[in-house]
């Protein structure tokens, strides 16, 4: 490359134009308010403070001598709650864990941190078993 074929790095000319000024002159619908700007629509409410007892259990049997936390005994949520319960719980627990069988199974004993996320979500832990 010889020095005509250089490009100018010096800012050279703004760009002199809006590309989205045509679209203020059309009669185009105002985008839908935010929830909290409706008037008379509060906020979505808190998860209820009793959704019902859930086991908190510490297994090794079967699991080639690992410690799994599982947590059983969800009543009345689906998969989709239970999996965001367990990315959490992972999260907060910094390790590993799934949702099998209806069951969150996070890997290590992780008990306190599993019944911590669960009463903040509304359940009642139970620990149960050894």
């Amino acid at each position: 490359m010889s020095t005509n074929d250089k490009l100018s790095t010096d800012g050279g000319q703004g760009l002199g134009h809006n590309p989205f000024a045509a679209l203020s002159g059309l009669s185009l619908p105002q985008g839908a308010p935010s929830q909290a700007a409706k008037p008379g629509v509060t906020a979505p409410a808190q998860p209820a403070r009793n959704r019902g007892r859930v086991d908190i259990l510490r297994e090794k049997a079967g699991r080639g001598g690992k410690t799994v936390t599982v947590a059983t005994g969800f009543v009345g949520i689906g998969l989709p709650e239970k999996e965001l319960l367990a990315k959490k719980i992972q999260k907060a627990a910094g390790s590993g864990g799934t949702v099998k069988d209806g069951r969150i199974e996070i890997q290590g004993d992780k008990r306190d941190v599993v019944a911590r996320i669960l009463t903040e979500a509304g359940f009642k832990p139970v620990m149960a078993g050894g």
